[in-house]
């Protein structure tokens, strides 16, 4: 079976694309900010122990502010994956709006990589998404949840699915007004371990969605090194890059 550890480094985008109004929220950008300054050294620092790549999914906007950041991501061979421009939801924007962020996020990212894999922001795909992804040539997509097994839709697009109970944000994040309540570690840990263990049973792939400032600060990157400690003490699993099961699964 094959794990991918997947990363959505979203920094300040995660909310300035949600409201332009989060400029004058300094707390809140102060968190965003966060997962660049520790949180992601940190993922970085444990991938390299593991001797594990993974896929960071960056937006263009991320990638302008913190070029040093995401240059170390590139430059430690992890896989940049496209994830708009300013975070923008797919499924609140126009047609232009879209086309800018598919185009502003490439050319952001192009002085380190073109991408070949896009994570819609916020997990929302268009039909008018797709059709860009098509005219723009990515290779695959990872924001449906169609199957849990990768699937082609029907432009082409290879499908490698994801779902809110593997995403760390459900789970440990908090935002004000919204009345979240943070998992415990040891239940985070155990949601993730039985799908692994499912994943185990069936022989299939399984992707982890994960954020800087989520999964960085520092018990919780805890968590993910006894994932990956777990996962390899109980099988024989390939950990591969969301552009490494493209590849794998369209040859």
């Amino acid at each position: 079976m094959a794990i991918s550890l997947t990363f959505d480094v979203d920094a300040e985008s995660g909310w300035l694309g949600e409201d332009p109004a989060y400029e004058q929220r300094l707390s809140t950008l102060s968190e965003a900010r966060y997962g660049i300054t520790r949180g992601l050294p940190r993922i970085l620092d444990i991938l390299d122990r593991h001797g594990i790549k993974g896929t960071f999914y960056v937006p263009g906007y991320t990638a302008e502010l913190h070029p040093e950041a995401i240059k170390r991501i590139h430059d430690e061979g992890h896989e940049l994956g496209h994830h708009g421009h300013m975070h923008l939801r797919s499924d609140t924007a126009t047609e232009a709006q879209q086309r800018e962020e598919i185009e502003r996020g490439l050319e952001a990212l192009a002085p380190l990589a073109t991408p070949t894999g896009y994570r819609s922001p916020s997990w929302e795909l268009t039909p008018t998404t797709l059709q860009l992804l098509h005219d723009h040539g990515f290779t695959y997509d990872s924001s449906l949840m169609g199957d849990d097994r990768p699937y082609t839709l029907d432009n082409g697009l290879l499908e490698i699915p994801v779902h809110w109970s593997l995403d760390d944000w459900p789970h440990l994040h908090w935002k004000a007004g919204r009345g979240d309540a943070f998992t415990s570690p040891q239940a985070f840990l155990d949601t993730w371990l039985r799908e692994f263990e499912s994943a185990v049973r069936d022989r299939r792939h399984i992707t982890f969605t994960m954020h800087p400032e989520v999964i960085g600060r520092g018990y919780r990157a805890q968590l993910l090194e006894e994932l990956i400690t777990a996962i390899k003490d109980r099988a024989d699993a390939w950990f591969a890059t969301h552009g490494d099961v493209a590849a794998f699964v369209v040859s």
